[in-house]
């Protein structure tokens, strides 16, 4: 039974607080002072007979208490929040949901999912951003993102996010069809000499890439192009003798419509994990839970070259 002693306020201060992870920067979202959110927190871990926040550190960081604390009680304030609305009967109340999409998952598997979605969410407003992996990260982190879909980040880009895994992809080098390396034995002894199209430094598959070349002896400095853009990645690659290295999920349309097409690199390119990044500390809201449910229905209706399904 919930102790009567506990108020709204003590779970929105303490929410608010976890979530910033900072009494002044809760003060300035609640429209308080500092010292009430002090007070109003201390008066919650009075209760709970448990500290929720370690303060021995110049940061204020959560307990494993408060960790606990926080996922059941975010999820009750969100049902409460929920059960409001439907009572006041506004089905027209339009919610927002901002993910990141990395150029791997923006092709196929983000508008399938994308448009399931809105059938099951008809008010909310899905906001779909593209860019590199590092910003999307941060953005992620700071709470200007809710989810990030694409290629999982290195363990230091990871930290403090979540990762759930989706399926794994392989990383393609293509060219345009009728390319002088499609009739070659062995296309990898051949290509140095042609022009690359590399993952700029910052993209997820860069430094397998770079390995990849090295193991075979070729500088990636020498590359004449970086990008992982499709527009022109496609135009480049269609125009010239150019090699692309890039996730099979950016080109997955035109290697089906045999526009362009990947070189046979057996499995010296491993492929790697496509999931949704996550914040570790974040409660899930019903339109997060719908979204992931929906890429990962979109998951097991795409079967594109090269992809293992989880």
């Amino acid at each position: 039974m919930l102790d009567p002693r506990i108020r709204l306020r003590h779970l929105r201060c303490f929410l608010e607080t976890a979530r910033l992870g900072s009494l002044s920067a809760a003060a300035d979202v609640l429209n308080v002072s500092q010292p009430a959110v002090s007070k109003t927190i201390r008066e919650l871990e009075e209760v709970l007979g448990k500290p929720l926040f370690d303060r021995s550190h110049r940061r204020l960081t959560m307990t494993a208490v408060g960790r606990v604390f926080q996922q059941h009680a975010g999820a009750a304030m969100a049902e409460l929040s929920r059960a409001q609305s439907l009572v006041k009967d506004t089905p027209s109340r339009i919610t927002r949901l901002s993910v990141g999409v990395l150029p791997t998952a923006a092709t196929s598997l983000m508008p399938r999912a994308a448009l399931a979605f809105r059938e099951t969410h008809p008010n909310c407003l899905l906001r779909v951003s593209t860019g590199p992996n590092w910003l999307l990260m941060s953005q992620l982190r700071e709470s200007s993102l809710d989810l990030v879909v694409g290629r999982m980040g290195t363990t230091e880009v990871m930290q403090h996010l979540s990762f759930h895994h989706l399926y794994s992809e392989d990383i393609a080098a293509v060219v345009r069809p009728n390319h002088p390396l499609t009739q070659a034995a062995e296309p990898l002894d051949a290509l140095d000499g042609y022009p690359l199209l590399l993952p700029p430094p910052g993209a997820v598959i860069a430094p397998l890439v770079r390995a990849f070349l090295s193991r075979h002896g070729i500088a990636a400095q020498s590359a004449a192009f970086e990008s992982v853009s499709l527009a022109f990645g496609r135009r480049v690659v269609q125009s010239s003798d150019a090699v692309w290295f890039i996730s099979r999920g950016v080109v997955e349309d035109e290697l089906d419509a045999g526009t362009l097409i990947a070189l046979p690199l057996g499995n010296d390119v491993r492929g790697g994990p496509i999931g949704i990044s996550m914040r570790a500390d974040g409660v899930l809201t019903e339109e997060q839970t719908g979204l992931i449910r929906a890429l990962e229905t979109a998951r097991t209706e795409l079967r594109p070259l090269g992809q293992n399904p989880a």
